[in-house]
C-alpha cells in the first residue's frame, strides 16, 4: 500500500512540473488556441451537442433560464427517481401558494420529449470577483446543460424549447396565486408605476358551486374552454383573441359569482374597472394597455355606473344604434353639458372594448353585468363586442338543487320525496332569486330539517303572493277590457239615435 502512495505522488509531482514548464513555454493565448482546438477535435468524434443556458447574460436575467427551471422543477416531481441522486431543491416563489421541486448543484435529470431522451445538468460554479458594476452579480454562476443527440438536434431543439416555455408558462400560472386588480382613484400610478392596484383573489365560487341551470352552465363552460384553446383559430380567422360576455339579470342572480368561477375555471386575473374613476378616453385607453394576457375585465352594473355621452347624432348614430337613452345616455345632452373631452364617452368605451387598441393584448375576456338590459345602448350588445348575452334568471329547481347540496349538504337522495314534490312545485312560482333562497339555508344550515321546512314555507308564501298579483293583474286588465268595450258600444247606439258621443268620463260617472 505504501508503494501505491508513493508512486501516485511521484506522478502528481511530475504533472505539476510538466504543467508549470507548459505554461512557462507556451504563450497562455497560444494554450488556449491549442485546447480549444482539442475540444474540437474531441467533438468531432462525440455523438451529442450541449447547449448552455446561463442564468444572467450580461446584466439581464435569462426569461429561458427561468422556464427550464419551472419546467424542470415539474419534472423532477414527478421522476424524482430519474435524477442522479435523491436531493432536489425545493422553492417558493412570492405570490405562490404552492412548493415547486428543482434541481441541486451540478445534479442531472432525464428528459422523454417525442420519444426521445435528453439529459439537463444543472451546474453551479463560484464566480470570479467582479470589478465594479451597476449591478451586483450573484457570488455563484449558475446555468442549465442541455444534452442532445446530434441526430435528433435539426427537428427536437427548435419545438423542445417551445414546449418548455408553454410548460413553465402553465406552471407559473397554476403555482401563482389569482390577482384582483382595481383601477388608482383618479388616474394615478402606485411605487411601481402601475394604475392598478392589486390584492390576492381568493374568491371560493365555482361552476360546480354556481347556483344555474347545468345545460345553461355546461354551455358557458364549453364556451370558455373553446376561448382558451383557440390562438390558432383565432388568428387563421384574423380575429383578436377576444370574447365579450354580458350578464344580467334580477339584483342576486349570481353575476358576480359567475365572474369568480369564470376566473377560478380559465386561471385568469380579474380587472375590476370603476368607470367613476376613469376621467378622459385617454385614460381608459391607459388602463386597457396596463392589463395582463390571460385576464377578465369587468365593468359591472354598466347601465347605471356613470352618464355617458352619444355620439353626435349628425354621425347618423353610428354605432350607438341613435339610443341616446341607453347605458344611463342624458337625451339631449351635449358634450359641455356633460363635462366635454373631460369624460368617457361611448364612442371611448366601445373603442375599448373592439377598437384597435383592443387588441394590445391576447387571451382577455370582456364582462359587463346590468340588471336592466333595456337601458343598454345597441351598439355594446352586438356580436363582437358582446358575443354571449347570459340571462342570470331567479332560481330554478335544478339550481335550488345546487344550493341544498353547497349550504346543507345533501343530495337528491337524502331529502323525502314528498318535500321535493313541493319544492319542485313551487321554485318557478315563487321567483326567488338564488341570494335569496341561500339566506334561508345559512341561516338554518345547523338543523338540514328545520331548513327544509322554512324553504317550504317560504316559496309557497312567495308563489301565492304572485299568483294572487297575477290574478289581481288579470282581473284588472279584464275589468278595462270590458269598460272599454260598453264605452264603444254606447258611441256605437248614441250615434245611431242622432244623439252625440258620450264622452267616457261621463260614462264611467253614470256607471259609478
Amino acid at each position: 500500500m505504501k508503494e501505491v502512495w508513493t508512486t501516485m505522488a511521484s506522478l502528481m509531482g511530475v504533472w505539476a512540473f510538466s504543467r508549470a514548464l507548459l505554461h512557462a513555454l507556451i504563450p497562455p493565448e497560444l494554450l488556449f488556441a491549442l485546447t480549444k482546438l482539442f475540444h474540437r477535435f474531441i467533438n468531432c468524434f462525440s455523438s451529442y451537442c450541449y447547449y448552455d443556458i446561463t442564468e444572467i447574460e450580461g446584466v439581464n436575467t435569462n426569461e429561458l433560464y427561468n422556464a427550464v427551471q419551472l419546467y424542470l422543477s415539474a419534472t423532477a416531481a414527478s421522476s424524482c427517481s430519474a435524477t442522479s441522486s435523491n436531493r432536489l431543491s425545493l422553492t417558493r416563489g412570492l405570490n405562490s401558494s404552492a412548493i415547486t421541486f428543482g434541481l441541486s448543484h451540478n445534479d442531472r435529470l432525464t428528459d422523454q420529449f417525442n420519444g426521445v431522451s435528453v439529459v439537463w445538468e444543472h451546474i453551479v460554479t463560484p464566480r470570479q470577483s467582479q470589478t465594479f458594476s451597476w449591478r451586483p452579480l450573484p457570488e455563484e454562476k449558475r446555468g442549465f446543460t442541455l444534452r442532445i443527440n446530434k441526430r435528433d438536434k435539426p427537428y427536437l431543439l427548435e419545438s423542445y424549447l417551445d414546449f418548455i416555455n408553454q410548460k413553465a408558462n402553465e406552471i407559473r400560472r397554476k403555482n401563482e396565486d389569482r390577482l384582483l386588480h382595481t383601477n388608482s382613484r383618479g388616474g394615478s400610478l402606485d411605487s411601481r408605476g402601475q394604475p392598478w392596484e392589486s390584492v390576492p383573489f381568493k374568491h371560493p365560487s365555482t361552476f360546480d358551486t354556481l347556483a344555474m341551470d347545468p345545460v345553461k352552465k355546461a354551455e358557458i363552460m364549453s364556451d370558455l374552454r373553446d376561448f382558451a384553446d383557440g390562438q390558432v383559430f383565432y388568428t387563421r380567422a384574423g380575429r383578436a383573441w377576444k370574447r365579450g360576455y354580458l350578464l344580467y339579470g334580477p339584483p342576486g342572480t349570481g353575476k358576480s359569482s359567475m365572474i369568480a368561477a369564470m376566473a377560478n375555471f380559465l386561471g385568469y386575473d380579474i380587472y375590476d374597472l370603476e368607470l367613476t374613476e376613469v376621467q378622459t378616453n385617454l385614460e381608459l385607453r391607459k388602463l386597457l394597455m396596463k392589463t395582463s394576457s390571460k385576464s377578465i375585465i369587468v365593468i359591472e352594473d354598466i347601465d347605471c355606473s356613470i352618464n355617458l355621452t352619444n355620439r353626435n347624432e349628425s354621425n347618423g348614430g353610428g354605432g350607438g344604434g341613435g339610443n341616446r337613452s341607453g347605458l344611463g345616455f342624458l337625451d339631449g345632452a351635449t358634450d359641455n353639458e356633460t363635462g366635454g373631452n373631460n369624460s368617457v364617452t361611448l364612442s371611448g368605451l366601445l373603442n375599448f372594448v373592439d377598437g384597435l387598441w383592443s387588441c394590445c393584448g391576447s387571451e382577455r375576456i370582456f364582462v359587463f353585468t346590468t340588471n336592466h338590459i333595456e337601458k343598454l345602448d345597441p351598439a355594446l350588445l352586438r356580436s363582437g363586442r358582446m358575443d354571449m348575452h347570459v340571462f342570470m334568471s331567479y332560481c330554478s329547481f335544478p339550481s335550488l338543487k345546487i344550493l341544498l347540496k353547497n349550504y346543507l349538504g345533501c343530495t337528491h337522495d337524502d331529502v323525502d320525496t314528498e318535500v321535493l314534490r313541493r319544492l319542485e312545485e313551487v321554485t318557478d312560482a315563487a321567483e326567488m332569486t338564488p341570494a335569496d333562497i341561500s339566506e334561508v339555508l345559512i341561516k338554518n344550515r345547523r338543523n338540514k330539517d328545520r331548513a327544509l321546512r322554512e324553504l317550504v314555507e317560504t316559496l309557497s308564501a312567495r308563489a301565492e303572493r304572485n299568483r294572487s298579483g297575477l290574478r289581481r293583474s288579470e282581473e284588472d286588465a279584464a275589468e278595462e277590457e270590458e269598460e272599454k268595450r260598453e264605452v264603444e258600444s254606447l258611441k256605437v247606439s248614441d250615434a245611431a239615435a242622432g244623439g252625440g258621443c258620450v264622452e267616457e268620463d261621463t260614462w264611467k260617472a253614470m256607471r259609478g
